[in-house]
């Protein structure tokens, strides 16, 4: 039960955020992660370091501070941001 509670921290830190393997542009293996949905960069830059032991270099970042959405509760609406973050890094080493 001990191993369970930081497991589940861990994929609940990491749950949005995914990532394939591809080529940069200029043909170095790299890594596209979207980690739309959180509310830094934190994510995604945890996921680049997971992807790339070795190193990673940001090749390019796209991203928004969010889009309004309304979301309803037991008090209502409430406007709540929904942010578009995707990144592309290549690996070194």
């Amino acid at each position: 039960m001990k191993l369970f509670v930081p497991l589940l921290f861990l994929a609940t830190l990491t749950g949005c955020t995914t990532a394939k393997m591809t080529v940069t542009p200029d043909g170095r293996r790299g890594v596209s992660i979207d980690c739309s949905g959180s509310s830094s960069w934190s994510g995604c830059y945890e996921k680049a370091g997971q992807m790339c032991p070795g190193g990673y270099v940001v090749f390019s970042k796209d991203g928004d501070e969010g889009n309004a959405i309304a979301v309803g509760n037991k008090n209502g609406f409430t406007s709540t941001q929904m942010a578009t973050r995707s990144m592309l890094v290549s690996c070194s080493g």
